[in-house]
């Protein structure tokens, strides 16, 4: 019997950009779960490999795939690695994306740097879910799954304007409205479509802005105030995944510590 047969009975996950921040932190909690989880990454190979190392202790099986999810040629390959080591996906995850690589004025902003965030952020996940949705519609049909799913990994940045990243925000409204449509779509065949909304993560794309959060925190911007944490929204994948919210699709989970709230 062939490796990716006795895996079968495990359910699959594509999980991109899952070399490092809340990439590596969702396939852990899925590991945790007991599921196999395809690890696509861009380029890290290394941290790619300590997030496998990390699955695997968690108790999930993983199985590496590079991939550029802006490119149609790769989103193919990541579909069909997947298949071909476990013959089954229940579950993507689309959470790989980009911020600009400079901060910039929108008035200044670069056609080049719009193109780039938005190919990663919006066009790639796009199409990876197109793809996806028609392999689970056949494995669905099929009885080899039950129950598939597909989480988008959003951002506050949906609905908070940061001028100096306009590349960035757009990006993830976009995002917001293809949970909508897909969720819309897909329903007849009984795939779920649901968005986990970050607030402000410890991550390294929030790095570079590391002393200006600390400061905003201190003052009061967030209600639980603290920094996010990867694991806060690898939690909340995890419980999505698990079966968590059956009668609910389209529906955008924030995992902000209460930032998304209009106070006075």
């Amino acid at each position: 019997m062939s490796e990716a047969i006795k895996r079968e009975s495990r359910r699959v996950a594509v999980v991109t950009g899952a070399s490092r921040g809340i990439g590596r932190a969702i396939a852990v909690a899925l590991a945790g779960q007991g599921w196999a989880v395809a690890i696509n990454y861009q380029s890290n190979a290394t941290a790619a490999a300590d997030t496998l190392a990390q699955v695997q202790a968690a108790g999930g099986t993983g199985l590496l795939v590079q991939a550029d999810i802006a490119g149609a040629a790769d989103r193919e390959r990541l579909l069909r690695e997947t298949l071909a080591g476990f013959g089954r996906l229940d579950l993507l995850v689309n959470n790989a994306g980009m911020a600009p690589r400079q901060r910039v004025d929108m008035l200044q902003m670069s056609e080049a740097s719009y193109d780039e965030v938005m190919a990663v952020n919006l066009k790639g996940p796009f199409f990876l879910t197109q793809a996806a949705a028609g392999i689970m519609i056949k494995l669905r049909a099929a009885g080899t799954i039950d129950n598939p799913m597909i989480v988008n990994i959003g951002s506050m940045s949906a609905y908070t304007s940061s001028t100096n990243r306009a590349e960035y925000c757009l990006s993830k409204a976009g995002m917001g409205m293809m949970t909508a449509l897909y969720a819309d779509r897909l329903a007849e065949y009984g795939i779920n479509v649901y968005e986990v909304r970050p607030g402000i993560v410890d991550t390294d794309m929030t790095g570079a802005a590391r002393s200006k959060y600390d400061k905003r925190i201190a003052e009061g911007l967030i209600p639980i105030s603290r920094w996010g944490q990867p694991e806060d929204v690898g939690r909340a994948v995890a419980a999505i995944a698990a079966g968590a919210l059956p009668y609910s699709t389209g529906e955008v989970i924030n995992v902000d510590g209460g930032i998304h709230l209009q106070r006075l």
